[in-house]
């Protein structure tokens, strides 16, 4: 017998970099999206796991969530 023990939806969202700003101004413009991401998921209470958050090479980050 087989029982669902859970039935979910992985994202992946990859917050770039915007090219018209200077590097470091948009390194910390990425990391502002994804913390009002995260606010955002929080305030309408939306029930969710980070399963990985990782910065790459040129400053990006991507975002792995099941909700």
């Amino acid at each position: 017998m087989k029982r669902v023990k859970a039935a979910c939806i992985t994202q992946t969202l990859h917050f770039m970099l915007k090219e018209d700003l200077g590097h470091d101004y948009a390194v910390k413009m990425v990391d502002e999206e994804v913390k009002k991401y995260k606010e955002q998921l929080e305030r309408n209470k939306t029930q969710y796991k980070i399963v990985s958050e990782e910065r790459q090479p040129d400053g990006s980050v991507i975002l792995e969530i099941i909700k």
